[in-house]
């Protein structure tokens, strides 16, 4: 009876969830009711998923508005009628075009002109699928309007967007954050109406006693609409089935690329290698996965036909097929990979191919595969949503009910007293609540893209957002639900580096004999790179260059590829948290201690000591520790995974494991621990494949680092860094004996670049210098070097605030002249000359000298120049103290003091916080000492809360050193930052004729 009813994805707008809405419906005994949102379908597919479940037959369609002004709602009669709602709402918003008055001709989809709709647009011609909607305040102006005539026509609108005041409110808070507007100051038109309820069947039938048949007309239109998705266990694969002529051929292509890819991975094609390729071709086959890996490896033939690097990740690295298609460089023989974990005959969703390319390169294979596979509209991002967040919601609602800005600052802080707050504010505390969690707007998933048989809009209206690809409106679990598996293509800054460093390498060092850079496998026995992974010397390369992986990376002692791929997984959370970590490490350097493993679990995970450390493990425990058959240990994988949904389902399974392995002899003790195992993986638990591609990538940037040291911190530098700061990139590039120079007006380029051993620094890593004026430099010479101050200013004109960037940071330098001078001079002409900075001159003036005194400028002086330009110094920071430390004690002396208590000074690099199992915060410190080596801190919650991180700058630590597993650092007893000397640019008292001349770090 109820043709319009909302969730909360009518946007800003709506609020019940797809639940809620079935739930109520069902209160009120309907078993038939349709969801049309405003402008969106992103709840529809979960609807009619979840329908059955309240006993409910669903229906699906589109509330068509003009912003709130409500043009037509359109009902679809099958899923034809849906594609066609999908097709006409998603024109609209690509192009953002208002809707027409008039609906289009719909042959699959019923359209229903509100009333008061039609008294405007004066329409009295009406087709098959067209009816007039009458409201319950509309019944008293239809007996005397002329559309009382068209009495097969007429069908109840009563809209449903609310199930009570509360409700009405949360929708007006709503309509006012989206019109950005005071709620007191909200118009009536952009909001829907108190009434706008759902009401007993009864009461519908009282309103419309004088009229039977327009409740005739519902029920008559209702029960010609249904709509069909299947989202049963063995439902159907939707991604797109074939690519050739047909499935057949598919797989005879398939296993044609396979067989032609074994002597390029393997010099020896053993039995072993044979059977897994058959095993695993005859299950994709079986399957319906032929496709699926057939589409990666298209990607993956643009990609490198385009010269694009890349990596592939995920489950899928556990698959020889994988491999032999060359989508993954991880040899699954090689590492014993878990056949199971990448495919069983239970798993329902094809394996993860997450495929990682450069920032730079991902752009433009998202639009090849747009191109190749998306001729008919086949082809969408995954879309995701953007839920409200408490603070966030604070915020808006804050602006909304006119609170102070002062006031939201204090209530987003959360430091306030509750009793202290006056109404308003608490009712801004309020409604944050009801508004967490709920949907604000759609956005993009960070990498999933959908390839479908059918159009795209078969399932969904799309998108089009900033990034010009069409975007479904519902996220990944929608997707799995229905049977669309997402293909996820990912930018990565590490590959732009390889890139980039490759490219570098050739330019500085022509003649260099590069081995191909994806055949990885040299470089795992390379003695000199595993020497320096066991130094941990891994700065700037893809992984291994955090804090917490350099102090596990020395508490291993790793060497060798196997225990780098292992080190990749239990740096996770999951397995850090479980104690699992500290557990393997024990085992890892002590054999005897290995023996504390159960029999199963060793025999499971001998190569991990018995330790769960990949996510296949869980499955390997499910299945053969507590009986569970592949699918039930797979919900164990996907429970863990963050991804999943289904807690109930979970439960069961955890239930079953729990009774298997009572029966089968083992104690409480052992169970619960070993499930305390399991639960600790949640969300945070790698494939082992998954590790093995980042300890591949791992060595390809090590390879580098090792042997092109320079070049690689260039490109580094030049793709932003990693997990640190440029400057701490350019102080590994002068400790590996590079001379880094500041930015230079004749030598440097946009990017950092480098000649020999001599790197300059880009033009992009000034503080508010414009990207226009590097571009005007940068052309002007390419007419040859600049000569003169007069010579740059005539040739790339630009404001004297850029100017000043550019004297102040020293380059000109290489024009003779100090900077003093130039600034002077800089000032003077722009002050009495009329430079014209829209063209060149004609005739070039004769520049006049000046004379002007002797200019002091010191280091100090210099040293904050670069501070404030460049965000660090290319001076020692030591030296800029305002008083010299009192210890000289550096990292290296701490294996002397092992136990006691000293005083240290670090220079802040980064600071990790995390919580104890208590949930107080505590801090894990990385600094350099004054000689530039690494100090690492521990900062328990006492000393965290007591002497907190102030910033960058230099700290005096006095502390206890500690080691563990032969690596040391200091438990923080005290810690404060140091001050640095008053800024002379700003300081009347500073004498620049007595300052000292300051140590580089740098140059």
């Amino acid at each position: 009876m109820f043709l319009n009813n909302h969730t909360y994805y009518s946007l800003r707008y709506g609020t019940m969830s797809e639940k809620e809405l079935l739930a109520l419906a069902q209160a009120y005994g309907c078993n038939v009711f349709p969801l049309t949102d405003i402008n969106n379908t992103s709840g529809c597919l979960n609807f009619i998923r979840r329908a059955p479940e309240y006993g409910i037959r669903p229906i699906v369609g589109i509330d068509f508005r003009n912003k709130a002004q409500q043009s037509y709602v359109c009902l679809a009669i099958n899923n034809q009628g849906f594609l066609e709602l999908n097709n006409f709402l998603s024109k609209h918003l690509h192009n953002d075009e208002p809707f027409p008055d008039v609906a289009p001709g719909f042959q699959n989809a019923i359209t229903v002109y509100p009333f008061q709709k039609l008294l405007e647009i004066k329409k009295t011609v009406f087709a098959e699928n067209e009816f007039i909607g009458v409201s319950i305040d509309d019944i008293n102006k239809l007996q005397f309007s002329k559309y009382i005539r068209f009495k097969d026509k007429l069908v109840l609108l009563h809209t449903v967007s609310f199930r009570n005041k509360r409700d009405y409110n949360v929708h007006r808070l709503l309509r006012a954050i989206d019109n950005n507007v005071l709620l007191s100051k909200l118009s009536k038109t952009q909001q829907g109406a108190p009434e706008h309820q759902i009401m007993p069947i009864s009461e519908i039938e009282k309103h419309f006693q004088d009229f039977p048949r327009i409740l005739k007309n519902t029920k008559q239109l209702l029960e010609r609409c249904s709509i069909q998705f299947d989202f049963s266990n063995n439902r159907k694969n939707q991604n797109l089935s074939t690519l050739y002529d047909c499935k057949e051929k598919d797989f005879e292509v398939l296993a044609k690329l396979c067989y032609q890819g074994l002597p390029k991975r393997y010099d020896t094609v053993s039995e072993t290698i044979k059977q897994r390729l058959e095993k695993e071709l005859n299950l994709i086959k079986q399957q319906d996965y032929v496709s699926f890996f057939l589409i990666n490896w298209k990607i993956i033939q643009y990609a490198k036909s385009k010269g694009y690097y890349y990596v592939g990740r995920g489950s899928g690295a556990n698959s020889i097929v994988a491999y032999l298609l060359q989508i993954t460089d991880v040899d699954p023989i090689e590492l014993d990979l878990y056949f199971e974990r990448f495919m069983n005959l239970y798993r329902a969703t094809p394996p993860d191919f997450d495929i990682d390319f450069s920032t730079w390169d991902r752009e433009d294979v998202t639009r090849f595969i747009f191109e190749e596979f998306g001729a008919h509209g086949q082809v969408a991002l995954l879309g995701a949503y953007v839920t409200f967040q408490y603070r966030g919601a604070v915020r808006e609602l804050g602006k909304v009910f006119g609170v102070p800005k002062y006031e939201i600052d204090k209530l987003c802080s959360g430091k306030f007293g509750y009793d202290q707050l006056d109404g308003l504010s608490k009712l801004v505390l309020r409604y944050a609540k009801y508004l967490e969690g709920r949907p604000n707007y759609i956005s993009i998933h960070a990498a999933g893209i959908l390839i479908s048989d059918a159009p795209m809009h078969y399932f969904s209206a799309t998108n089009m957002p900033p990034k010009g690809f069409p975007t479904v409106q519902f996220d990944m679990h929608i997707a799995e639900d229905v049977g669309l598996y997402k293909f996820d293509i990912l930018g990565q800054r590490g590959l732009g580096k390889i890139k980039d460093a490759i490219a570098i390498i050739k330019e500085n060092r022509p003649g260099v004999n590069l081995p191909d850079i994806h055949n990885a496998k040299p470089f795992f026995v390379n003695e000199r790179i595993n020497a320096m992974i066991e130094r941990a010397e891994c700065i700037g390369c893809f992984y291994v260059e955090s804090p917490a992986m350099r102090m596990l990376l020395k508490k291993l002692g790793v060497r060798d590829y196997l225990t780098l791929v292992a080190a990749s997984s239990i740096i996770r959370p999951g397995v850090a948290k479980s104690g699992m970590m500290r557990e393997y490490i024990l085992r890892h350097k002590n054999p005897e201690r290995r023996k504390r493993a159960h029999p199963v679990l060793w025999d499971l995970m001998e190569d991990t000591y018995g330790v769960m450390v990949y996510q296949e493990d869980v499955i390997k425990v499910a299945h053969h520790f507590a009986g569970l058959d592949l699918g039930e240990a797979d919900v164990l994988r996907r429970g863990m995974s963050g991804k999943y949904r289904s807690r109930e389902e979970f439960l069961v399974v955890k239930e079953k494991f729990i009774s298997n392995c009572r029966e089968r002899g083992e104690q409480d003790a052992v169970i619960f621990e070993v499930w305390r195992q399991i639960e600790s993986f949640a969300g945070y638990a790698f494939a082992k494949g998954h590790s093995a591609s980042y300890a591949v990538e791992s060595y390809q940037s090590l390879f580098l680092k090792c042997y092109y040291p320079l070049e690689y911190m260039v490109a580094t530098v030049n793709n932003g860094g990693g997990f640190y700061r440029t400057e701490l990139y350019l102080h590994e590039a002068k400790k590996l004996g590079g001379n880094i120079h500041l930015p230079c007006v004749n030598r440097s380029r946009i990017e950092t670049i480098i000649h020999g051993i001599d790197i300059y620094l880009g033009f992009q890593h000034l503080q508010g210098f414009e990207k226009r004026n590097m571009i005007s430099l940068l052309q002007a010479r390419i007419h040859g070097d600049f000569e003169s101050l007069d010579d740059f200013m005539e040739r790339v004109p630009m404001s004297i605030e850029q100017l000043d960037i550019l004297i102040r940071i020293d380059a000109f330098r290489s024009l003779g002249k100090d900077k003093r001078t130039l600034l002077w001079e800089a000032y003077y002409k722009y002050n009495h000359l009329a430079i014209d900075d829209l063209q060149p001159q004609l005739f070039r003036l004769g520049a006049r000298e000046f004379m002007l005194p002797q200019f002091t400028i010191t280091d100090l002086e210099n040293a904050f120049d670069q501070l404030e330009l460049l965000n660090f110094t290319m001076y020692d920071v030591y030296s800029l103290l305002e008083t010299p430390p009192t210890s000289n004690l550096l990292t290296r002396d701490l294996v002397v003091y092992k136990g006691k208590v000293i005083t240290i000074y670090g220079y802040l690099i980064t600071a990790k916080n995390t919580s104890t199992h208590k949930g107080d915060r505590m801090y894990f410190g990385t600094f350099l000492d004054q000689e530039g080596q690494w100090l690492d801190t521990v900062h328990f919650p006492p000393v965290a809360k007591r002497y907190p991180f102030r910033g960058k700058g230099i700290y005096r630590i006095t502390g206890k050193v500690v080691e563990e597993f032969d690596f040391l650092s200091v438990e923080v007893i005290k810690q404060e930052r140091m001050p640095y000397v008053s800024d002379p640019r700003f300081d009347i008292t500073y004498n620049r004729k007595d300052f000292p001349k300051l140590n580089t770090v740098f140059g």
